[in-house]
């Protein structure tokens, strides 16, 4: 038979939880934390990123950036090549593409490593401030893109087959590295001066 055995009292009093809120004498975790300084944040981490330390060393070096923006405008380039080629139905000589796409690299890979803008110091104007360099950056590709966009235009409507062929991809890419090189704003500038060119100059896309 079951026998009926007496409970003992429990050693932890029941009571219904304390909803008032936190004690102020008692230190809370957050502060148990913050003075053994696991809250302590670095102050690189509070600047702005797009501005790295004088101390910090870039993840690419100048030389691996210019050769990566080369290949992708030698690769743009051949791109062109071959619709230029096909608009005005010439016989496709791949030997002949692939040459002149080999001749522009070293080309871009030049102006890119002299040109684009890198953590490290510049090329051509390494002592000047880094805000006087941006602006002489932007100035520089406004220009540069208005006149390749400008003359892209111009030997598309004016000069012969055989010329625009020559001609054109390389002006396109530049046009279109300029743009890419260029803020928002200075870059939408400059195609509304394309633009502006393209219809006092009565030319057209076709």
């Amino acid at each position: 038979m079951a026998r009926n055995r007496k409970e003992k009292d429990p050693k932890i009093k029941l009571k219904k939880p304390d909803r008032s809120g936190p004690d102020p004498s008692q230190e809370t975790l957050l502060q148990l934390a913050d003075q053994r300084g696991l809250l302590n944040i670095p102050q690189a981490i509070g600047k702005d990123k797009a501005e790295p330390a004088e101390d910090e060393e870039p993840l690419i070096g100048r030389l691996s950036e210019s050769i990566f923006w080369s290949i992708s405008l030698t690769m743009l380039h051949f791109t062109m090549d071959v619709l230029v080629a096909r608009q005005f139905a010439v016989e496709m000589e791949w030997d002949n593409l692939m040459t002149r796409s080999a001749q522009a690299f070293p080309v871009f890979l030049f102006l890119i490593y002299s040109l684009h803008p890198h953590p490290s110091p510049p090329v051509l104007l390494p002592r000047l401030p880094s805000q006087i360099q941006h602006i002489l950056h932007q100035s520089f590709f406004f220009i540069g893109s208005i006149s390749a966009g400008s003359y892209l235009i111009h030997i598309t409507n004016t000069y012969d087959y055989y010329a625009v062929m020559k001609q054109a991809p390389p002006m396109g890419c530049l046009w279109i590295w300029a743009v890419i090189e260029l803020d928002l704003v200075w870059a939408c500038g400059s195609l509304l001066c394309c633009i502006a060119f393209l219809k006092l100059g009565n030319y057209n896309f076709l």
